[in-house]
């Protein structure tokens, strides 16, 4: 018999650029002491925790967990790309949920180099490699640029070239996230830019792309406590955020036939995802008012709104131009000002999404609040491939 799980504290660090942070030991550490605090309760009393990080090696998680108590529990390192964060959080609501342990640790942290995501094992075939070899067929001439931009890029233009698109959309979505992120004291940019300034920054694609429209290499860590209604009673712990449905999902044969690069990147993993987890809990997307999601590039995000179910296929654009993804609007999209503004350091990305929308849903999102709250949407992605959507709802 399944229990009801809920997060019972959460802890988040400043994101930062690489060489301006703390090792990649430090600041899991540190995140988890300050979920720890948050929840008010002691090490000794977590009895699973799930490490999530991309760039590391094998045990890292210990390393950071081993400055906060040497107690002798199982740690699991958990590896899915973009979507490693929010994978750990999947596996410890799975052990907490199932009756397997009453309180588990989730934590996620990356210790990030400069510049574009690259291979770093290149005696090995690259992962990925089917949705590597549909995008060359669809886009040969992007051989030779990084692999997130041909993949993500080439998707947003394919949006362009099926719906028209305009790149001023994205460059709004952009801006948006900006004015998000300048009321989160942890993100990393929180300079406001507007739809202009990021037309004019750097084209990096010309006609699709500039380089504010991708979120910047992060460093960085958050982390999250999760109980059973059982464990918090025994330990006064809070119960005003709950996880009401969860789903992790791989990609289907559609995702590679027929040959699209919006298909690569992960719609399909979202939209079946969020279809599960709507299905799940009994709502709809209608009934979301704020949402975290992936948006490591801001053709993403556009892609994203059709995925949950936000606006129909193809109307995107218009969901954009009608406000209707940020205040005042459907839904606010990245009150955190998300993976563009407040950073991506990819192991602890999810986990710094459910660290937000945990604040919003208690009420404690100061300027970033978003009123009269009763669920909360995350989703996460990373290629290769993982798509996790969580719903969070108030006790």
């Amino acid at each position: 018999m399944s229990q009801k799980v809920y997060v019972a504290g959460v802890g988040m660090i400043p994101f930062a650029k690489p060489g301006q942070s703390g090792t990649y030991i430090e600041m899991g550490a540190q995140a988890i002491r300050l979920a720890l605090q948050d929840a008010g309760l002691d090490y000794d009393k977590v009895q699973q925790a799930y490490a999530g990080y991309v760039y590391g090696d094998s045990t890292s998680g210990q390393s950071a967990l081993y400055e906060v108590g040497l107690s002798g529990i199982p740690v699991i390192n958990v590896n899915n790309n973009c979507g490693t964060g929010s994978t750990a959080l999947y596996l410890a609501r799975q052990a907490v949920e199932s009756g397997a342990v009453d309180c588990a640790l989730a934590y996620g942290f990356e210790q990030m180099q400069p510049g574009a995501l690259k291979d770093h094992w290149t005696d090995r075939p690259t992962t990925y490699g089917m949705g590597m070899d549909v995008s060359r067929r669809i886009f040969p001439e992007g051989e030779n640029m990084p692999n997130a931009l041909r993949l993500f890029g080439g998707a947003g233009k394919e949006h362009m070239d099926k719906y028209g698109t305009k790149v001023e959309t994205f460059a709004a979505i952009r801006a948006k996230a900006s004015r998000h992120a300048a009321n989160n004291p942890l993100a990393l940019f929180r300079k406001v830019v507007t739809t202009e300034d990021v037309m004019n920054d750097q084209v990096i694609w010309p006609g699709v792309m500039t380089r504010l429209m991708a979120c910047p290499p992060t460093c960085g860590g958050a982390a999250a406590i999760i109980v059973s209604e059982r464990f918090a009673k025994k330990h006064g712990l809070r119960t005003d955020v709950s996880i009401l449905a969860q789903a992790l999902v791989t990609d289907k044969v559609e995702a590679f036939d027929p040959p699209s690069l919006i298909s690569i990147v992960g719609v399909g993993m979202t939209r079946q995802a969020a279809t599960e987890v709507y299905e799940k809990a009994g709502v709809g997307p209608e009934d979301i008012r704020v949402c975290e999601l992936h948006d490591c590039f801001a053709h993403n995000e556009l892609l994203t709104y059709e995925g949950l179910g936000f606006c129909p296929e193809g109307g995107a654009e218009k969901f954009v131009l009608d406000g209707d993804n940020t205040y005042g609007g459907h839904v606010v999209i990245n009150p955190s000002g998300g993976l563009l503004s407040k950073g991506h350091p990819l192991g602890a990305t999810g986990l710094a999404q459910c660290y937000e929308l945990t604040h919003q849903l208690r009420g404690t999102a100061d300027k970033r609040q978003v009123e009269g709250l009763q669920h909360a949407l995350q989703h996460n992605l990373g290629l290769g491939g993982a798509g996790i959507v969580t719903l969070f709802g108030r006790g």
